[in-house]
């Protein structure tokens, strides 16, 4: 759905150009969207590539076993229907310890790989599990204490202080994560009274 909307997007403003004798500004367009597009990736990648080597540091020394410890309770609280010790359960864990650290680009694998895992426990294929829907909605909403992402692009443009949004990205994903969280538990109630 969402090529055919660019798609549509595409068209409608070549053809506009062209009624309005502007091609010229769709070249413009497409060659300033492509270098900005190039400069954001590298600058993106220098900062992704630091935070990942500080996430290899933080595996390698314990500190995200001693993150997924403690967050395990949480996550059995979270998904009661996931039994304890399996794989899915560790994914989940990496996939938060990632979001928490404002890696999502990192997080996104071990979230797939969390959702294939679920899939196995799911006894019908063709809906989404209690647990699957909880997971996309923490994942979604998800706490972010460090913005790495955002951190980059604010540097990348040449931003005073770029970790000024630190406080308000973390009061905002928190409080997204709440509502996240109890809208699922409505649904799960209602899911739950509905087949009872």
């Amino acid at each position: 759905m969402l090529n055919i909307i660019w798609l549509a997007l595409i068209v409608i403003s070549i053809v506009v150009a062209a009624i309005n004798g502007r091609m010229e500004l769709i070249n413009q367009a497409a060659f300033e969207g492509a270098k900005t597009g190039v400069t954001v990736c590298f600058g993106l990648l220098s900062i992704l590539a630091f935070w990942m080597g500080l996430m290899r540091i933080a595996e390698k020394s314990g500190l995200l076993e001693l993150l997924a410890r403690a967050l395990s309770p949480l996550i059995q609280l979270l998904f009661p229907d996931v039994p304890k010790g399996h794989p899915a359960i560790g994914y989940i864990l990496s996939n938060m310890s990632a979001n928490l650290l404002g890696l999502g680009n990192a997080a996104t694998p071990m979230g797939l790989k969390a959702m294939e895992e679920l899939q196995k426990l799911n006894g019908d294929k063709q809906v989404a599990s209690p647990a699957m829907c909880t997971l996309l909605a923490i994942n979604t909403a998800s706490i972010t204490i460090i913005p790495t992402t955002m951190i980059a692009i604010r540097m990348q443009y040449g931003s005073v202080n770029p970790v000024e949004i630190v406080g308000t990205t973390l009061l905002s994903s928190f409080a997204a994560t709440i509502v996240a969280l109890l809208i699922d538990r409505w649904y799960r109630y209602r899911h739950v009274r509905r087949y009872r």
